[in-house]
């Protein structure tokens, strides 16, 4: 798995291979055999694992804790995925000693395989910050920026921070274009996933206060991006193909977005369900992807009762 960075550019060339020949003979060619092995093919990539949620270490009572270590029981027993965070990964404010002593007693033992984003929590005073960058070091991506991309099968993931400015002429929308642009050049990564926290669209508390992630959609939707995963609605919702207004769109052409807000800080109520949500459960759990070479699954999975929840299959990438 690689990791791209902004600055660091990286653009896999394809060698192309060609031949040819030529010439006449009155000898008839000789015909191929009946029988013998077949064409030789690509095998296809074989499938990848992600799961994860955001919303996640809350350590102010008893409950919380207990929510947050339900969650990290569940990916204990996913032990090939890459694991992502949707932000607000320690509370209230995104200390030192909330990253020591609540997050990573729970999801710290994945930090390894962890690729976090950042929520609105650790960009809170007195923190504003620094100590997510402290905590994930190089795998939080450039510190201060909290942006970056990585390959994981035949996908590409792009980790996106919704705390610092996203607005056309941004250093962060200026460097999505670039690297979704090096990524269409690259032959071996045919879908793509984003994920960062505030939702564009939900049926939660947050509805319609979001809108500064209208750009990112709109350039993830010009460059066919699959999928979209946020956090901070404390709730878990699946949406049907959209584009940047909200309206439901082809599967050829609209984003799939999720909703899981679920790490294990305490839940949200549901408010007016939106005309394209699928799907809506108020429950602590974690959002699983299995990645495969041109689409994908998912599945909610409730902690504790381990219950599988809203199993979407044989999802086409663009």
């Amino acid at each position: 798995m690689s990791i791209r960075t902004p600055g660091l550019w990286r653009v896999l060339v394809a060698g192309i291979l060609a031949s040819a020949c030529s010439g006449s003979s009155s000898v008839a060619p000789t015909p191929p055999p009946v029988s013998g092995p077949g064409p030789i093919t690509n095998p296809p990539a074989a499938p990848v694992t992600l799961v994860g949620a955001g919303d996640i270490a809350d350590c102010s009572t008893l409950d919380g804790a207990a929510a947050a270590e339900s969650t990290a029981r569940l990916i204990d027993r996913i032990t090939d995925a890459v694991v992502f965070t949707a932000g607000d990964n320690a509370y209230f404010n995104g200390t030192a000693a909330e990253f020591q002593n609540c997050y990573g007693p729970r999801w710290g033992r994945f930090r390894n395989r962890t690729r976090p984003s950042p929520g609105n929590h650790e960009y809170n005073p007195p923190s504003f910050g620094i100590p997510y960058y402290d905590y994930f070091g190089d795998l939080a991506g450039p510190r201060g920026a909290g942006f970056y991309s990585y390959t994981l099968g035949n996908w590409h993931i792009v980790a996106l921070n919704s705390n610092v400015p996203v607005n056309p002429g941004s250093e962060q929308l200026q460097w999505l274009k670039q690297d979704l642009d090096e990524n269409q050049a690259t032959p071996t990564a045919r879908c793509t996933l984003a994920y960062w926290h505030h939702p564009l669209f939900t049926s939660g508390p947050s509805a319609g206060t979001n809108a500064l992630m209208r750009p990112v959609w709109q350039v993830l939707y010009e460059f066919g991006v699959d999928v979209v995963v946020n956090g901070h609605d404390h709730l878990y919702e699946r949406f049907d193909w959209m584009d940047p207004n909200g309206r439901r769109d082809s599967p050829l052409a609209g984003i799939r977005q999720y909703t899981a807000g679920t790490g294990g800080a305490p839940l949200y109520d549901f408010g007016p369900r939106l005309a394209t949500s699928v799907a809506t459960l108020k429950a602590v759990g974690v959002l699983k992807f299995t990645l495969r070479e041109a689409g994908w699954d998912s599945v909610f999975i409730q902690a504790g009762s381990e219950l599988p929840f809203d199993l979407s299959t044989d999802n086409r990438c663009h």
